[in-house]
């Protein structure tokens, strides 16, 4: 007979909750699980992964398209009402709702994804995407003829200004004379509306195009007026433009949730801020295609080894916003609580960050 009690230890006045198995695990999905980009790299990292590595220790349930703001918590309510003790919440819009719900059900552990707030039992977990948009913004800037780069973004949230600052300085570093013009969707998942803004980019004169966006839209657009693309999330993307497509920067989220989940089978688990990097595998690069020339592969691949040997940081000093105003010094680096604020736009960028 599988036991079923809690139990709740303080240690240095920190909550560790430990369960039996099997461990029930709840996520909830800003989009559907075959999106080809955020929600199924979340998805098969998750959930795939979870229930590969732990089997009948685990009993998973997953919710999709749960809209971000007030709606959702009643969802993440109804999951902790049913007995799941380890709930996901995966998208920056469900972190209000999230510490509702971490202070309503104690003995839950809630996990949230690219926010900031952690409390005894709720903590939060992202990743260093910029590194890997920067190796993709150095394939962007060898790639251009027309020094023209679009950015088809989601919401001006710090992860994608981030996003969109660390792209266009590896643009620049390899093209001093490229820009990265940024249109703005206010959207995650829409694909009508994110396949619009990618055209308007490309007849604007840009000759690639990069993403925050959950679609293959603008892989799409890229194949259909024969430009080059870059995606993101997911190395899916690429069936969608095999004559665009030359890279994306990608989750591996396994790397995140079976270490997680077993620490909370171990009875191990408190509350921490997890960053992953390029090192420890949570971020990567996909594969380059066979678009991208060798000579601009050993760049990246160079690259990609300095960063991951901690050699070098892309948001490293000197840099400038986009009126001129020097934000991070020669011999400094952004700290991880100015990346996670970010609202600036560096030189290079064409755009405003805007929230309607």
């Amino acid at each position: 007979m599988k036991s079923k009690f809690l139990v709740l230890m303080i240690l240095t006045g920190i909550a560790i909750l430990s369960f039996a198995a099997p461990l029930k695990i709840g996520f909830i999905f800003v989009g559907p699980i075959n999106d080809n980009g955020w929600t199924q790299a979340q998805y098969d990292g998750g959930v795939v992964a979870i229930q590969k590595a732990f089997g009948n220790q685990v009993q998973i349930k997953y919710i999709e398209n749960v809209p971000e703001g007030a709606a959702s918590l009643n969802v993440l309510r109804s999951l902790a009402s049913q007995g799941y003790k380890l709930i996901y919440a995966t998208s920056f819009g469900y972190m209000d709702q999230v510490i509702q719900a971490a202070k309503e059900f104690p003995n839950t552990i809630f996990e949230m994804c690219s926010g900031y707030a952690t409390s005894t039992n709720l903590g939060e977990y992202f990743g260093a995407m910029e590194q890997a948009r920067y190796l993709s913004g150095l394939v962007a800037g060898a790639m251009t003829k027309t020094n023209k780069i679009g950015f088809v973004a989601a919401y001006p949230t710090p992860e994608v200004v981030r996003g969109i600052d660390a792209f266009t300085l590896g643009v620049r570093s390899v093209n001093p004379k490229a820009t990265v013009q940024v249109v703005w969707t206010y959207t995650w998942y829409d694909p009508p509306t994110e396949k619009e803004a990618a055209l308007s980019l490309i007849n604007s004169g840009c000759d690639v195009l990069a993403q925050h966006q959950d679609s293959p839209a603008a892989v799409q657009a890229a194949q259909q007026k024969g430009i080059y693309a870059i995606g993101y999330d997911s190395p899916n993307m690429g069936q969608f433009g095999p004559n665009a497509y030359l890279t994306a920067p990608i989750w591996n989220w396994a790397a995140f949730y079976v270490p997680n989940v077993q620490s909370v089978l171990n009875g191990t688990w408190k509350t921490s801020f997890y960053y992953g990097n390029m090192a420890d595998g949570l971020v990567q690069l996909a594969p380059m295609s066979n678009l991208v020339p060798d000579q601009v592969q050993k760049l990246v691949n160079a690259m990609e080894n300095e960063i991951k040997l901690g050699k070098f940081n892309p948001f490293e000093g000197p840099i400038y916003d986009q009126s001129g105003k020097l934000m991070i010094p020669a011999g400094q680096s952004a700290t991880l609580d100015q990346l996670l604020s970010i609202q600036w736009f560096v030189q290079g960028v064409i755009g405003k960050i805007s929230n309607q």
